[in-house]
């Protein structure tokens, strides 16, 4: 005897929809552990939690390169993009490849391309993987999105200095556009580095002449250039957008006319609302890029609100992802960072709590825990709390000299901090450390332990069905 089945017979011919599989790639270019947590008693204090520190799986990042253990970005978020670990300098290509220096040309800009021929090979990106899938795809930086990590999601080559090249990868249909992202190109990109898309006569860096803004004007991109255009974007009516809003890297957080340049949090949200339209998914890189800036300048503060930034856009994403998908069944959102750097917490210092208007926190000078007095080094002068291991910022000789260092000093926005090891202006390097990846949504939990940043890109691959 047969048992008839339960239900309508009719349900077999009804199609079940597949949700869309959403991955979001958070990147903070630099933020190392020292930086987040130095960010962490700035924003909200020594007890207080930012929304990377809730996500409920993490693990720690190994990040050295192909060929140095302190890699730079290039490498490390090419790692994560295409699980090979590549020499540092390199965009997103095989183990094998060299890099090879730009030439420059007449007014000194690395323009000409000199890789060579047979120089390693394209190592498939996961944001190419989303496209072959039929997602789409998205990058969004507050650097210039030719700039080393948004590019390693898009483009290979073998100097990450090519950034005229690694602009023509993304206009579709033109002369070297990288077609591993279909006919229609990215969905979204955001970001800073108009100089790259334009030609020298109209004041870019751009010896062919082509004006690739107006060459994705014409593939139907909507064209933001300002902060009044990305505002009125609606992005129910956008299939393709492109802003980019800064002749260089956008501005830091702490200069940001918001007339002009929307914060990190609302192009994040605005090029979720445009992504989402495809009904099969996509894939979304966030960069929070100018944190590395700030810490190569040794100048904290800015570091510091780039990074409370960063955080808020994290919040801004989790929070709209969670509209549509509130248990982020299909939706996952990585947090992690490319690389260290050489900031550090010194002394002993009493708890701070916030930087507000009257409170500098961790931007302040080491003060006893026990009596508050201001502590003094064996020169007889006070020293910050932030410090970093080389920089522009040496004392040559005694800091007897600093006395008078006061925390109005310290917490100034464009204050240098003090480094140990002397370097040029803007010199500071990165650090060699682990990092930080936090985790939530759909595949979090397979993110834990130590593991090495050429693994991520497995763990995304799988979780995001790519």
């Amino acid at each position: 005897m047969m048992l008839a089945a339960c239900g309508s017979s009719n349900n077999d011919d009804v199609a079940v929809a597949t949700p869309p599989k959403n991955v979001i790639f958070f990147l903070g270019d630099g933020m190392g552990l020292t930086t987040m947590t130095a960010a962490r008693i700035y924003s909200v204090g020594e007890e207080g939690s930012l929304t990377m520190d809730t996500l409920p799986e993490m693990a720690f990042v190994k990040t050295f390169s192909g060929d140095a253990q302190v890699t730079d970005s290039a490498p490390s978020m090419a790692a994560y993009m295409t699980g090979v670990k590549m020499n540092n300098e390199v965009i997103s290509m095989s183990a094998n490849t060299v890099a090879k220096d730009p030439i420059n040309d007449a007014n000194g800009n690395k323009l000409a391309n000199n890789c060579g021929t047979g120089n390693g090979t394209p190592a498939t990106t996961l944001l190419e993987m989303a496209k072959a899938k039929g997602y789409s795809a998205g990058v969004v930086s507050t650097a210039r999105v030719t700039h080393a990590t948004p590019a390693a999601t898009y483009s290979h080559i073998c100097h990450r200095d090519l950034e005229n090249d690694i602009a023509a990868a993304l206009v579709p249909g033109g002369t070297g556009y990288n077609s591993a992202l279909g006919t229609n190109g990215l969905e979204v990109v955001l970001g800073g580095g108009a100089q790259f898309f334009t030609p020298f006569k109209n004041g870019g860096k751009r010896s062919d002449n082509r004006d690739l803004v107006a060459e994705l004007k014409a593939k139907s991109y909507t064209i933001a250039n300002t902060g009044a255009d990305f505002k009125a974007v609606d992005a129910a009516k956008t299939d393709r957008l492109f802003g980019v809003f800064t002749s260089s890297h956008m501005s830091y957080d702490l200069d940001r006319d918001a007339a002009k340049e929307p914060s990190l949090a609302e192009m994040t949200t605005k090029a979720m609302d445009v992504l989402a339209k495809n009904k099969k998914g996509y894939f979304l890189m966030v960069e929070g890029g100018r944190i590395d800036h700030a810490l190569h300048e040794t100048t904290a503060k800015k570091a510091l609100q780039d990074t409370v930034a960063f955080d808020t856009a994290i919040k801004a994403a989790i929070d709209k992802a969670k509209l549509t998908d509130p248990d982020l069944k299909n939706t996952l959102i990585v947090v992690t960072a490319d690389h260290d750097h050489t900031l550090v917490l010194n002394g002993y210092a009493k708890r701070t709590g916030k930087t507000t208007a009257t409170n500098p926190g961790v931007l302040g000078v080491v003060k006893n825990y026990v009596t508050g007095a201001v502590e003094k080094d064996l020169d007889g002068a006070p020293y910050p709390i932030i410090a970093f291991g080389n920089g522009e910022k040496r004392i040559q000789s005694s800091r007897a000299a600093m006395a008078s260092l006061t925390e109005t000093n310290t917490s100034a926005n464009d204050f240098h901090q003090e480094a140990v090891i002397r370097m040029g202006v803007g010199g500071e390097t990165h650090g060699g450390t682990d990092v930080f990846l936090g985790a939530i949504g759909m595949g979090a939990d397979t993110f834990l332990g130590t593991i090495d940043n050429t693994k991520v890109f497995g763990l995304v691959k799988t979780a995001g069905g790519l």
